[in-house]
């Protein structure tokens, strides 16, 4: 009976996360477009393309790279509950939703920006005074 029973339990326990509908990290859809090498490959060498761009930055100067971290994050970026992306330190981040989930710590935002470069001219935009004062200074210098 015992060695009936044992087999069964080893089945149960290993298969128990997919039967409770754990097949893995819910991973956020990316805005760019699809990797040409498929999602599979990055997946699986995503790390091994970082360190060899990263090698190829760093030793040989060379900033044309087809892997960059910096291109990750930009197109990578998800959106928090105030519709400006988050930073590493969430748990909603792209990188951490399968990192988390495998245990795997993530370094890279010690020193890297973990969120997309806001582009300048959104920032001019936001900042931007009324152009009604603009107009009545440039009008009070023709003066």
């Amino acid at each position: 009976m015992l060695r009936l029973l044992v087999p069964i339990l080893l089945a149960l326990m290993v298969g128990f996360p997919a039967l409770a509908g754990d097949f893995g990290p819910v991973i956020p859809k990316a805005s760019g477009k699809p990797h040409p090498e498929g999602n599979l490959f990055m997946r699986i060498s995503h790390m091994k393309l970082m360190k060899h761009d990263r090698d190829q930055t760093m030793r040989f100067g060379d900033r044309d790279i087809s892997h960059s971290l910096k291109a990750c994050v930009d197109c990578h970026a998800v959106d928090g509950e105030d519709g400006e992306p988050v930073s590493a330190k969430s748990e909603k981040h792209f990188c951490r939703t399968c990192h988390d989930y495998v245990a795997v710590k993530i370094d890279c935002f010690q020193c890297h920006n973990s969120k997309p470069d806001v582009p300048r001219q959104a920032l001019l935009r936001k900042n931007a005074p009324d152009s009604t004062k603009i107009t009545a200074y440039l009008q009070e210098s023709d003066q």
